[in-house]
């Protein structure tokens, strides 16, 4: 072993609220983590996709924003101590004769873990680019394709494109900053929620927004700045004013590495579980959260958080395999409210 090898108890592969949250449950147990994501920060796609974007089916939230979630979720876990490597992949893991892996990271650290937990939600995301010549040019100054910080889009005459959750619910969200809204899509049927479509339609109603049946055409604008936005419409080209364009044409999930290590998947996308401690077909690696497909699998986070106490059990069992686990509420074992700081 070298010395520049981080050993620890567990590493967790996203830091997503499935992965933080699992970072508890660990901590409950006794046993201490290592984070690893490949964006910059905690979050995963709550924080990247929607962090201002209400989230309603969180147990005891009846409304909480992608970022807010997160936040509570890290104060949750600051008792913990959990360690996080952010803006870098495991590329490669490899399984010692103890029994023990050796994970590598795209940044060449190198960790030394009894236990992987694999939550890294749909894999690494990329959103899928408009065919629209030139695209490329506009990203990042006036075309973007997830909003981070609403008040960028403040004042500015914004044009969303597509037929799904996302595009309706920022519609829905950015009307009262824009300065003008145009929502297009190439039909006027949506597969986003009816209570979000009939909203955007009492929107229109009332001359709030457009609606426009139509696709992308051509993008116009200098430096990166577009100004117009031509779309292709049954009645011909149409050109409408926008200084901001956000594509919804959906994200493109790729497992990554995860597809290589040898794992039991399932449609070669979602890595295989049992339901009784999600390990996968590796022993000591577990999946947990999006990533994972089982009989009768809901992609909810509440669902990865049941799935991440199970599988605190199972690692316990593993790391200290000659201790009792002992399975403790919260609200009444003081051994548990010290470790939580509140005894």
């Amino acid at each position: 072993m070298s010395g520049n090898e981080i050993v620890t108890d567990v590493v967790i592969i996203g830091a997503g609220p499935v992965g933080l949250f699992a970072v508890f449950e660990l901590g409950l147990v006794d046993l201490k983590c290592h984070v690893i994501d490949i964006l910059d920060r905690a979050g995963g796609q709550c924080a990247e996709l929607y962090p201002e974007k209400p989230i309603y089916d969180i147990p005891a939230f009846p409304e909480i924003s992608g970022q807010g979630l997160t936040d509570n979720l890290m104060k949750q876990i600051a008792p913990f101590g959990a360690e996080f490597h952010f803006s870098q992949m495991v590329k490669s893991v490899e399984k010692l004769e103890d029994g023990s892996f050796r994970l590598t990271t795209d940044a060449d650290e190198v960790f030394l873990t009894k236990v992987v937990v694999i939550a890294a939600g749909g894999g690494s995301f990329q959103p899928k680019r408009p065919p629209v010549e030139n695209v490329e040019e506009y990203e990042g100054k006036s075309v973007f394709y997830a909003v981070r910080k609403m008040d960028d889009f403040r004042d500015q005459d914004i044009l969303i494109v597509g037929g799904g959750d996302s595009a309706l619910d920022w519609t829905l969200n950015l009307e009262p900053l824009a300065r003008s809204l145009t929502l297009v899509h190439r039909r006027d049927q949506f597969r986003g929620h009816a209570d979000s479509v009939n909203k955007m339609r009492a929107l229109v109603e009332e001359g709030r927004i457009n609606f426009i049946t139509g696709q992308l055409g051509r993008l116009e604008g200098e430096n990166g700045q577009l100004s117009e936005v031509y779309l292709k419409t049954a009645g011909g080209e149409l050109g409408v004013p926008a200084t901001r364009l956000l594509p919804f044409f959906g994200l493109t999930m790729k497992l990554g590495p995860v597809a290589d290590w040898g794992l039991d998947l399932h449609d070669n996308a979602l890595v295989k579980v049992d339901t009784e401690k999600f390990e996968t077909s590796e022993k000591g690696i577990f999946a947990i959260g999006d990533i994972n497909w089982y009989p009768g699998k809901l992609k909810l986070i509440l669902s990865g958080f049941h799935e991440g106490a199970l599988m605190a059990q199972a690692a316990k069992k593993i790391v200290h395999p000659d201790q009792k686990v002992v399975f403790q509420y919260t609200t009444s074992s003081t051994q548990l409210q010290k470790k939580l700081g509140v005894a």
